[in-house]
């Protein structure tokens, strides 16, 4: 049988206000836009995956369902202490300070203006 899935594409996180949302993925985090459709979505690339963030409206029936949630979704770093000095220092909201793993890298979780919660993690250094 052939492969029917041969990689990962896209992650997808919700917001209110697309304006606010590009600033901050832009800005903030440093990610690279890609595209951007005014009040509708915009695109980020990262080397391995495309980052969408799509505008969803507050009447819309599955607004609190996606909006403001935690998205099990996790950006690396290699040095996850410096990331969190500087987006701490800019206001970004944490959880907590960075945490070592038991599995032996280093998460912490972090807010979008959405109150969607993103993880920042750091693999484990090899010895």
């Amino acid at each position: 049988m052939s492969q029917l899935i041969n990689g990962f594409n896209a992650v997808r996180f919700f917001v209110s206000d697309l304006n606010r949302a590009v600033d901050f993925y832009g800005n903030t985090l440093g990610l690279q836009l890609s595209a951007h459709e005014e009040s509708l979505y915009a695109v980020f690339q990262l080397p391995n995956v495309t980052v969408l963030v799509e505008r969803v409206d507050p009447d819309d029936p599955e607004f609190k369902e996606l909006v403001g949630r935690f998205t099990a979704v996790s950006f690396s770093t290699g040095d996850i202490r410096a990331a969190y000095d500087r987006l701490s220092a800019i206001g970004v909201r944490f959880e907590g300070p960075p945490e070592k793993q038991f599995w032996g890298g280093t998460l912490v979780h972090f807010h979008d203006p959405d109150d969607n919660v993103i993880t920042l993690v750091q693999a484990p250094i090899a010895a």
